[in-house]
Parts: C-alpha cells; sequence; structure tokens
C-alpha cells in the first residue's frame, strides 16, 4: 500500500524533489500537494526574464497540470494551508485536509517588508512571485522606486527600465550587492545600470512612503522625494516558519533540519529557503536542488546526508554579466590579485590566502567564472600557475590556448551548471549516452535549465565531447533551406555559384523562387562575392530599396538627398526647398544624421522629385539602404577653437568614396574633430577621433535598440592611413558579415583581434581589402535615382511588397 505525502508549497525545492521520487520510485507515495498560489510550479529565477518581456509565463512553467496529472499528485492549489496537527499527522488548509505518513514543508521565504509609514499603501509590492511581477509589467512611462540594490532589487530595476519605466534605485549602503562584490566591481555596475537610465542612489535611507490613496513617492531621511507610481521593496527575504512555529517544531532563523532533511518531528521534513542547516539559511537555488536530492532519497528510506557547498551569485540582467564567489574582504594574511580593464568596463579580483583562492569578483567577463569557482572550491594550490593566474585557464603554462583547449583543460568533477550542480563529466556521460543538442542536454541533467548563465559553458563542453561538431547549430537562414548564412556563403565561394537559381538549385531549396527572408540575403551574398560578374537583382531586395526611398506607416516615403559630411550649399538647400513645395511635402526635417528628410512623398511623386533632384546635383542619401547612410562630422580645425584635424574634410572624402557601398546592414560612421567627439563617432558603426597626434579609429558602436560604445582598432598620424583601415575594415565586413547582421554583432562572433590581425598588422591584407572594395565601388558607386525614370514594379515572386526595410530589421 502507498504511503501519503503531504507537500506544502509548490516552488522549485519541493518539484525537484518530486522529480526525484517520480523517478527513483514512481510508485512509492500518494502525494498531495498544497499551494497559496493558484498555480504549480515555475522557474522563479526567470521571473525577471518574464519581467523584461526576454520571455512569457507559458516558458518558464516546469511542472504544468500535465505533468502533475501523469503522477497522480492531488494538486490543491490556491490553498493556504492554515494548521499542522502533528499527533493525527494531519494537514488543513483554509478548503481542506490531508493526512499524511510523512509532511514535507516546504513554505520558501517572505519579503523583509521595511516597518516605514506607508508600507501598506496600494503600489507597494515586493518581488517574490508572479502576481508581483505582472504589476510591475504595468510600469512603461511610469516612475518605480525599487528599494535595495541587491541581486533581486536590480532584476526588478532593469526588467521594469526595459519595460519603459522611469526607475529609481535606493540602496542603504555604499555600493550596490555590497554581501557579493566589493567597491570596485559595484561602481561598474552602477555605471552599466546608470547608462541603461536607472538613477541609483545609494547610501539612501527611506523614511516614508508617501501617498493617500495609493503609493505616490518616496521620502528619504536626508529629504531627497522620488515620485513613485510603484514602489518594489527589495530589501532581502526572512524564512517562511509560521507554519513550524505554530507546530512547534524547533524553529531558529528557519526550520531546523538535520542532515537528512528532518526536522525535530521524525515524520516532518522540511527543504528550500524555509530551513535552517547547521546554523545556516540557503537562499540560491544550487543548494535548495541538492537537499531536495537528500530529501528525496531520505523518503525512499535511502542513506543520504546534505553538506552545503560554496555557491556562486550571477546577476540575470542582460549586458551585466558578474560573478561572484566566496570571501572577498579585507584580511591578515590575504593578497589580492586584480586585472582592470577600463576601457572595456572589465574588472577581476581574485583574494588568495595561502596560495588558494578563497574570492573571486569578475565584472565584464566572466567566461572563466567556472574554472576559479572550481578551484576555490576544490581548495586548489594555485603557486604553480601564480604568475598567470587572473587570466585564466588558457594561459596556463604560459601560452594562450583556444576556448577548446581550456575547457579541455577542466577536470571531470569541475562544475558547469551550479544551479543544478552538473559537472563536466556529467555532461560528458551524457553527450556518450547520445545527448547530442542543448535541449536534449537540458532533458537528460538539466545542465543550464534553471539560469541559463552557464548555457554558453555546457555548449562549449558538448562540442567538446562531439569532437568540435556544432551544438545545436542554427536554424536555417528560413524554412526554405536548413543551410545557415554561413554555409551558403561559404558554399557560394566554393561551388562558384553565380546567381540565386544556381545556388536554389545546387543547394537543394525547399521552395520554388526563395521567400522574402532569403532572397535579399542571397543577392547580398553573390553582390559581395562576385562583383565584377553578377548583376543585381532589384527584384530581390526589400521594398525600400526598391523604391529608393523609405516607406512609412501611410504608405507614403522619405526622400533624403545626400549632403557629404553633412555639409551644404545655398543652391541645395534651394532645389530641396523647391521640391518640398512642387510635390506638397507635408514635413521637412533634420535628421540626426546631418541631412535633411522629405517626408510624406507619394509614391507617384518619387520620380520626378528624384529627376529634380538629380538636376540639382544632388543624389541619393541611401537612408533605405543596407549600405553606408552618413558619415557625420563636426568642424574640425578650419573653425573651431579645439579642433585638432580637419574632421570635415576627412569625413567628405570618406563619404565620397563609399557612398553606394553594400554592406550587410546599414552602416554608419562619424568623424569627430577632437576628443569632445561633437560628431558621436564612438557609437558610430566606424567612428574616428581625431586627436593631436592623429586618427583614433574604432569599430563596432551602435545607438539603436542595443546601446554600444565602439572598441579601439587603429591610431595612425596620417588621414591616408586612417581611410585605407576604413576601407579595409569594410571590406573585411562585407566579405563575412551575416546579411542583416550590424558590425557590433558582426565583431563578437570573429572577435576584434582577428578583425586588427586583418586591417592593422597585415599590410599587404589590408591593401588587397582596398583593392576589392575599389573594384565593387567601380561597379556600384553610381546614384539610383539616376537610373530610375518610374517607380519600380512589384515583383511577382514574392510578398516583399508588404516587407519594409524596418520590418526586416
Amino acid at each position: 500500500m502507498k504511503k501519503k505525502l503531504v507537500v506544502i508549497g509548490a516552488g522549485m525545492a519541493s518539484g525537484r524533489m518530486l522529480e526525484q521520487i517520480f523517478e527513483t520510485a514512481p510508485d512509492a507515495y500518494d502525494v498531495t500537494l498544497f499551494n497559496a498560489e493558484p498555480r504549480g510550479n515555475y522557474n522563479r529565477l526567470m521571473l525577471s526574464p518574464v519581467l523584461s518581456g526576454e520571455k512569457t509565463y507559458d516558458q518558464i512553467v516546469t511542472h504544468d497540470a500535465d505533468w502533475y496529472a501523469a503522477h497522480g499528485v492531488d494538486c490543491r492549489f490556491g490553498q493556504s494551508v492554515v494548521r499542522i496537527d502533528r499527533d493525527r499527522r494531519v494537514v488543513h488548509s483554509n478548503q481542506s485536509s490531508a493526512e499524511y505518513d510523512a509532511l514535507v514543508i516546504a513554505t520558501g521565504s517572505a519579503p523583509f517588508i521595511i516597518p516605514v509609514p506607508g508600507k501598506d499603501l496600494p503600489g507597494v509590492v515586493a518581488y517574490r512571485d508572479l502576481e508581483d511581477t505582472q504589476a510591475m509589467m504595468d510600469t512603461a512611462g511610469k516612475d518605480a522606486v525599487v528599494i535595495g540594490g541587491g541581486l533581486l532589487g536590480l532584476e526588478a530595476a532593469a526588467g521594469m527600465a526595459a519595460r519603459g519605466a522611469r526607475v529609481t534605485v535606493i540602496h542603504l549602503m555604499g555600493h550596490l550587492m555590497e554581501r557579493q562584490l566589493d567597491p570596485a566591481a559595484g561602481y561598474l555596475l552602477q555605471k552599466d545600470l546608470e547608462k541603461r537610465g536607472i538613477k541609483v542612489h545609494c547610501k539612501g535611507a527611506t523614511k516614508a512612503i508617501l501617498g493617500s490613496d495609493r503609493a505616490e513617492a518616496v521620502l528619504l531621511e536626508d529629504g531627497t522625494v522620488y515620485p513613485a507610481d510603484l514602489v518594489c521593496m527589495a530589501v532581502g527575504i526572512r524564512p517562511e516558519t509560521r507554519l513550524a512555529n505554530d507546530a512547534h517544531l524547533e524553529v531558529e532563523r528557519g526550520i531546523v533540519v538535520d542532515d537528512a532533511m528532518r526536522t525535530s518531528d521524525p515524520h516532518v521534513f522540511a527543504l528550500g529557503e524555509c530551513v535552517e542547516h547547521r546554523g545556516q539559511l540557503f537562499g540560491l537555488v544550487a543548494p535548495l536542488y541538492d537537499q531536495a536530492k537528500v530529501l528525496a532519497k531520505t523518503l525512499l528510506d535511502q542513506v543520504a546526508e546534505f553538506s552545503p557547498v560554496q555557491t556562486a551569485t550571477k546577476l540575470k540582467v542582460t549586458g551585466c554579466d558578474l560573478f561572484s564567489a566566496g570571501d572577498f574582504a579585507d584580511g591578515d594574511g590575504r593578497e589580492d590579485i586584480v586585472f582592470r580593464d577600463p576601457g572595456r568596463g572589465i574588472y577581476k579580483r581574485l583574494v588568495l590566502q595561502d596560495n588558494r583562492i578563497i574570492g573571486v569578483v569578475m565584472y565584464g567577463d566572466t567566461a572563466d567564472g567556472s574554472w576559479f569557482y572550481g578551484l576555490l572550491k576544490d581548495g586548489t594550490d594555485i603557486e604553480a600557475m601564480r604568475e598567470t593566474l587572473i587570466f585564466g585557464p588558457a594561459f596556463q603554462g604560459g601560452a594562450s590556448l583556444d576556448p577548446m583547449a581550456a575547457v579541455a583543460a577542466l577536470p571531470p568533477e569541475a562544475e558547469i551548471c551550479g544551479c543544478n550542480g552538473v559537472s563536466k563529466g556529467s555532461i560528458m556521460d551524457a553527450v556518450a549516452g547520445g545527448a547530442c543538442t542543448l535541449d536534449q542536454m537540458r532533458a537528460c541533467t538539466k545542465a543550464s535549465a534553471s539560469c541559463g548563465t552557464c548555457t554558453g559553458l555546457v555548449q562549449q563542453v558538448m562540442a567538446f565531447a562531439l569532437g568540435g561538431e556544432v551544438v545545436d547549430a542554427p536554424a536555417g537562414m528560413c524554412k526554405c533551406t536548413d543551410h545557415t548564412h554561413e554555409d551558403v556563403r561559404r558554399l557560394i565561394r566554393a561551388m562558384g555559384l553565380k546567381s540565386i537559381p544556381a545556388v536554389m538549385q545546387e543547394l537543394g531549396w525547399k521552395s520554388v523562387g526563395g521567400c522574402h527572408s532569403c532572397r535579399p540575403a542571397l543577392n547580398y551574398y553573390l553582390l559581395a562575392e562576385y562583383p565584377l560578374e553578377y548583376s543585381d537583382d532589384r527584384q530581390s531586395r526589400f521594398v525600400n530599396e526598391r523604391n529608393h526611398a523609405n516607406i512609412q506607416k501611410d504608405g507614403t516615403y522619405s526622400v533624403v538627398p545626400r549632403m557629404w559630411g553633412g555639409v551644404t550649399t545655398p543652391a541645395e538647400l534651394r532645389a530641396i526647398a523647391d521640391a518640398a513645395e512642387k510635390y506638397d511635402v507635408p514635413m521637412v526635417k533634420v535628421t540626426g544624421g546631418q541631412r535633411i528628410d522629405l517626408l510624406g512623398v507619394r509614391k507617384e511623386d518619387l520620380p520626378h522629385m528624384w529627376s529634380d533632384l538629380n538636376a540639382a546635383g544632388l543624389v541619393s542619401g541611401h537612408a533605405y539602404s543596407k549600405g553606408l547612410r552618413t558619415v557625420k562630422t563636426c568642424v574640425g580645425k578650419e573653425f573651431c577653437r579645439v579642433g585638432t584635424q580637419d574632421s570635415t574634410g576627412l569625413g567628405i572624402k570618406l563619404e565620397k568614396l563609399m557612398w553606394g557601398s553594400w554592406t550587410p546592414h546599414k552602416l554608419k560612421l562619424g568623424v569627430s574633430g577632437c576628443p569632445r567627439n561633437c560628431a558621436e563617432a564612438t557609437c558610430k558603426d566606424i567612428g574616428i577621433v581625431c586627436v593631436d597626434s592623429g586618427y583614433n579609429i574604432s569599430i563596432g558602436g551602435a545607438a539603436g535598440m542595443e546601446v554600444k560604445e565602439t572598441e579601439h582598432l587603429a591610431a595612425t598620424p596620417s588621414e591616408d592611413e586612417a581611410i585605407q583601415i576604413v576601407l579595409a575594415v569594410t571590406q573585411l565586413y562585407r566579405e563575412h558579415g551575416k546579411y542583416l547582421d550590424r558590425i557590433w554583432k558582426w565583431m563578437a562572433k570573429v572577435g576584434l583581434d582577428w578583425i586588427k590581425s586583418q586591417v592593422v598588422d597585415d599590410l599587404d591584407n589590408r591593401a588587397a581589402l582596398v583593392a576589392r572594395f575599389e573594384i565593387s565601388q567601380s561597379v556600384y558607386r553610381r546614384d539610383p535615382w539616376a537610373d530610375l525614370s518610374t517607380p519600380a514594379e512589384t515583383p511577382k515572386w514574392a510578398p516583399l511588397a508588404d516587407l519594409t526595410l524596418e520590418a526586416a530589421e
């Protein structure tokens, strides 16, 4: 006869315990599961991506109704347990009761609400469950204040900021996440958050939450007032022990359990954030999952002991890479190894004692976090690698190895997935057993199935186990083919394919004629590979490129004449004004790229306007193209008292050399005459900042949906060499970039060091790249307005007429 198991709390810890029981002995227990929330187990670690809009609730559900039904679980969701009768072994909720042979208390933790006036007002929430998350999702365009600058508070702040809220974080201590970070890393974190528009107020003590019917503002002890339509309290958690206290179980800070997760009652067990084990509380998921494994074995009469291990901290905020483990406080007999790269926002600190790592703090580059964490946990003597230790596993032995060699150097017991305690050896064994995709690995070992921050490392280990084969290869470039963009481009070159029909025929396209996704990409790859032999297929371009103007939401178009380097003349301005009046243009606007945009042009007027502008000497600004858009300049030394070089002249030279060039995505340049950077060169695809000694060239900036600062590529005293470097890196991007990838995405794939080796270090290769660029320009650098007398016809093969350039991006 089955025993009766009652579980209070359907969280991640109890869910993992039930998984272990059902996998090992599915017929051992009849399970009754109470949960105060009206739902079952979901991945609470992923509430932050739900808040920010990266995931939906359905995507983070770990046990759905079908799972519970398949295992015969009596689910009593939405029922709060009010009393445990230990004498009769009965659990009473506000709606029902259930008898037990064994009881598991997994009530988790409760948020700590600071006792200030206004704490009970509507609009004041914690951040513990889906309801809290949903409240914070409705903050677009509103003011939100987060009280608490720890892990949870910062994830809440970043999520609401991503939703469009104006967010302020108030933190009592001197720097953010002081329990996990030292002041230097805390500073970098604050700097990154402020770049996202999140205001951070450290050393701020909350005095009251102001408002009458609901929260309206937060008042600090120093008199500062921050407006708040919503206030999120994220100052800490406390074990939820009320049921255990009422049942007269032994409770200290948490419900006291032994190594088998048994409470002071031999029939009652506990796990999760509500427990205290050997004086220690637990708030991270990895030890909770270890508890679940131990308790499952205990309930199945197997011997197991919970022995907590050192845990690491990672922040789940997109773009903020942070890793922390161990003890990094100052102390006698300790020494620090610190690596700083302020330009890239990278900081690494190792705390050593007796030739062993006892603390790790990393910000900006956390790729080696698991390796350092393994050395810390194992107490490895690092004396032999002391000189190169800070540079990670790839540099041990004095030479730089590739990432796969670093993975190979990890011992089998090295922990890869901290949340689920999955080692390198377990992943290797799973691959040997047939788990060859990431989804299969997650199903088999649960590696990367929780917070997801270890996914890249899991994939590297799998790739190593598979002999270098691609793990979870990206999907085909569209539904028409299983080939990736990289495969198609490589095969075009290897097989000498010189037309779209040839590519589709030889590579086995699934649909005749292709689609609106693959045809523009194929057209670009062929154009870039064979500029002298391939004829541009206008029907394989997006509607904006076919009509040489940007379609607007009302079906009209915008026309942007080119102004070299942002410089114009009275005659050009008169021509633009005449065209605006003649064709009844509803708006004439100066663009951010130092051009003039004629908005609201009717399609039937386009060819006539093109003709008029051409006659005045104006050519297309290519504002619609996957190609060079603008070269933004400041006035430079010719007029400005602090200018160091002729930035305007250089910008004009570059634009006249590069206009009309097609690239994988739009290409924006900036040339600033001095480090004051009035032309915003450091957020362009390619930027040049003029200095007294010459020209600093950087690449990979962005100022759209992604905001990125450029990274330094080269410095030169020569204007001619600066031009050559810009042309060469553009051609390298044209030849290797994936269609619709901006330079920063391409750079992330190939690495800045490789780009430097091709463009800066290898002068012969640079010259060859420039020569190929010039060959391409000799064919395609022409004004498209001058080539057309009638608007482009809608192609007959695909629905491109309905696809705007913006939609494609």
